[in-house]
């Protein structure tokens, strides 16, 4: 018995230390931004944007290039930590740049973007899809704001391990500055260390002849807290338009918000049980002189409780569908037309949203 009750006692103590070695670690190690950044603009330089001249934007949260139509994910109710080998995320890297080319944007903001990391195979995501996709966007002006930086995440089993990741900008315009804006984190100690610290990718592009801006906002808000913190960051982003739009400048947030716009008829897409579940933006919350658009038609996201390609009946009344990505676009910009383009989830989780504008 006091031989038991050693030995139970050096194991207690052992995993104790072990634990106590690992939190350690991920305290020391962790990442913490300050509240503003400047980030580096590189490439050649773009053209300058022009009052009355037509663009595209397009934004795609590319799911670090590994969660495909194979893929479901442990944190929405699937099984999966794991989700792709390296061929996998090539095939979906390769397939997304398809259809960025055949879109053509003249300005690209991504999410979910990984450069380096275990769950991908540390491709760099960003430097690939500059490197072979072929539209004018990507061969000028670009920019990155990490929001997921962790040198090892030991968990679940089999651990996700090593994480970079977060949001970036090609743009065919010239982009005079481009900084980190910190989002509030709604987890605290020990959790914090392991989870996103979001942010928004704010980047300005000067126009001719006029000493107004273009300010574009990239954002990936959070999706697995408790709602709470949605709600904060979304208050950051509600100020930061506002002063943006009071200074005269014309403004336009787009991305994975992972809430739905409360002007947005999701009648189509039924909610349905032990899914995860999408916040709302309450648009009324907000200056009206904003407009929150998204393309219905077509669900902009997919759950990941089970892997596409072995849904038997992708109808929405069998499967939990979202529109959680859009835009917030200021009232001094016409909005010619939005589409979310229909990728049958094959590469990604989302679908990319288009949107054409013009600046009056």
């Amino acid at each position: 018995m006091k031989r038991f009750v050693k030995c139970a006692g050096i194991g207690v103590f052992l995993l104790v230390l072990i634990l106590g070695t690992i939190l350690g670690f991920l305290s020391i190690d962790e990442y913490e931004p300050q509240d503003l950044e400047y980030l580096m603009v590189n490439g050649e330089e773009g053209e300058t944007l022009s009052i009355g001249e037509n663009l595209v934007i397009m934004t795609w949260n590319i799911g670090y290039g590994a969660l495909g139509d194979n893929a479901d994910f442990f944190m929405d109710g699937g099984r999966m930590v794991n989700t792709a080998d390296e061929g996998r995320v090539e095939y979906n890297l390769n397939g997304m740049i398809k259809v960025i080319n055949a879109q053509k944007p003249d300005i690209l903001m991504l999410q979910e973007v990984d450069r380096y990391s275990t769950r991908s195979h540390y491709f760099d995501e960003f430097e690939y899809i500059r490197q072979f996709a072929d539209i004018d966007a990507v061969s000028n002006e670009r920019a990155f704001a990490y929001n997921y930086v962790v040198s090892y995440i030991p968990l679940p089993v089999p651990p996700i391990g090593k994480v970079n990741a977060g949001i970036g900008l090609f743009s065919k315009y010239d982009v005079s500055e481009c900084t980190r804006v910190k989002l509030p984190c709604p987890f605290s100690w020990p959790l914090r260390t392991i989870n996103l610290k979001r942010c928004l990718e704010v980047s300005r592009l000067p126009i001719n002849n006029s000493d107004k801006e273009l300010v574009l906002i990239n954002l990936h808000l959070d999706a697995y807290d408790d709602g709470k913190g949605r709600i904060q960051q979304t208050k950051v982003l509600k100020d930061l338009l506002e002063s943006e739009l009071d200074k005269g400048n014309y403004v336009i947030a787009g991305g994975d918000f992972n809430q739905v716009f409360s002007n947005t008829d999701l009648s189509a897409y039924p909610l349905h049980e032990k899914t995860w579940q999408a916040g709302v933006i309450d648009i009324n919350e907000f200056d009206d002189r904003f407009s929150f658009m998204t393309d219905a038609s077509i669900p902009t996201c997919r759950s990941l409780d089970a892997p596409f390609v072995s849904v038997q009946n992708k109808d929405p009344e069998n499967f939990q569908y979202y529109v959680i990505d859009g835009f917030i676009i200021s009232d001094n910009i016409e909005v010619h037309d939005i589409n979310t383009i229909s990728t049958d989830f094959v590469y990604s989780d989302h679908n990319p949203l288009c949107v054409e504008i013009t600046l009056k």
